[in-house]
């Protein structure tokens, strides 16, 4: 096995709730209105100190999509997605960019999400 590097980044942060790796800054942050099976899920246009998983088609509540799941480089939880192909035209400004579950990272506060049941699945783009 060769030597894990891990990005340290500056500012506020969303990072792994399990081993406290960095995943991205509050300023690549797109969009909070997204859901999946687990409750909210963040937009990103940037983040650091994942591995990219194999591409597979998925159909979300938006459309057929390819994506690929992400997971931390640290310690290989599963943290959320990639967006490698929308083919819906207005879904193509996912492409390239990167979805993180929220109950799986800690906030810029530092401070965790709990999954809330209840919560309903309006706006989601997950099965």
């Amino acid at each position: 096995m060769g030597r894990l590097f891990v990005i340290d980044l500056e500012g506020l942060v969303y990072s792994c709730k399990h081993c406290q790796t960095h995943f991205a800054v509050t300023n690549d942050l797109i969009s909070k209105s997204f859901h999946c099976k687990h409750g909210r899920a963040y937009l990103f246009d940037n983040v650091v100190n994942v591995t990219v998983g194999e591409r597979e088609h998925r159909v979300m509540l938006t459309g057929w999509h390819t994506v690929a799941d992400i997971f931390c480089v640290s310690c290989g939880s599963l943290v959320g997605w990639k967006y490698e192909i929308a083919y819906d035209t207005s879904q193509k400004y996912k492409e390239g960019k990167f979805i993180i579950e929220r109950f799986k990272v800690l906030g810029p506060d530092g401070g965790g999400y709990d999954m809330n049941q209840d919560e309903p699945m309006t706006g989601s783009d997950e099965e």
